[in-house]
């Protein structure tokens, strides 16, 4: 099994001149330490669930960039790009960037979108969940057509595109990995089986709903006659070492495993102290390898 890294809040000592060395010192800390990836949240306000809406929020691909010059193997994406915030081929262009200047580390993580207040709050056009669902299928499209030879036009019922140049194309073959959040068993986990490489999926619901959930995304793959193997499975959780200690971190991970959970994907309390990384760099790393 793998480990992941989310950074999902910049709320840190120091204001806003110390989010930029800090960060680095927080991702260069995860890179030498085994990590396998880096992911930050697609928001431009702090969601409720971790935060006032008021806290420091970065913008994700401008800082993705700026991890990838202070890194040199993990992985980098957003979980999950909402597909209301950037037009498909500027998207595709976006991540085809980051694929290039990290030297084919790019992963483009893409979900249906969901913080109504954040994009009314922007501006920005925010339609009914199936017209998102809609959207973000053509847009998976649209992408996979950009990250291929096939230089033409695409058109769908919400996106039209009169030529789908993409100069440089990415280092990742055939492409970046594409990883879709999310866990609705008859739109999200279709679209996984029929468009991605990956799946990310919800910790806290506990193993019996993660089993049931890969099962359905099993079942999809068979009706299409995809190989389930090729999917990605990956959680994402937290850890908090003021309630829990590394063993009951590694006992969660080889649960995961055992229900066919390849790479989970940690918040962590009181990351700006490094000490959470140098646990798991030390003790649960090297432990959930044997997974």
């Amino acid at each position: 099994m793998r480990i992941g890294l989310q950074i999902p809040s910049f709320t840190w000592p120091g204001g806003s001149a110390e989010i930029g060395p800090r960060l680095a010192e927080i991702v260069q800390t995860a890179d030498q330490a085994g990590f396998s990836s880096i992911w930050l949240m697609d928001h431009f306000f702090q969601i409720e669930m971790i935060g006032p809406a008021d806290e420091p929020m970065l913008e994700g691909y401008t800082t993705l960039g700026y991890i990838a010059a202070l890194t040199q193997r993990v992985r980098l994406g957003l979980l999950v790009t909402g597909i209301i915030y950037r037009h498909p081929g500027i998207l595709a262009k976006t991540v085809s960037t980051l694929d290039v200047l990290s030297g084919g580390r790019a992963t483009l993580g893409i979900g249906a979108a969901w913080f109504e207040r954040e994009a009314n709050g922007l501006g920005v056009p925010y339609p009914p969940l199936t017209t998102r669902f809609e959207q973000l299928e053509e847009t998976l499209q649209i992408v996979k057509q950009m990250w291929s030879d096939e230089v033409g036009p695409y058109e769908g019922q919400h996106f039209h595109l009169a030529e789908t140049l993409n100069q440089p194309q990415p280092l990742s073959k055939p492409h970046p990995p594409i990883l879709i959040g999310g866990m609705g068993e008859g739109k999200t986990l279709r679209l996984v089986a029929q468009y991605a490489n990956a799946c990310n999926l919800f910790a806290f619901v506990g193993n019996e709903v993660l089993a049931h959930k890969l099962k359905v995304l099993k079942n999809h793959c068979e009706t299409i006659g995809r190989n389930y193997d090729d999917i990605e499975r990956t959680v994402l959780g937290t850890a908090n070492f003021n309630e829990m200690k590394a063993g009951d971190i590694i006992d969660l991970c080889r649960g995961l495993a055992e229900i066919g959970i390849q790479q989970a994907i940690f918040n962590m309390h009181d990351i700006e102290t490094i000490k959470p990384l140098e646990i798991f760099a030390n003790e649960i790393i090297p432990a959930v390898a044997e997974f």
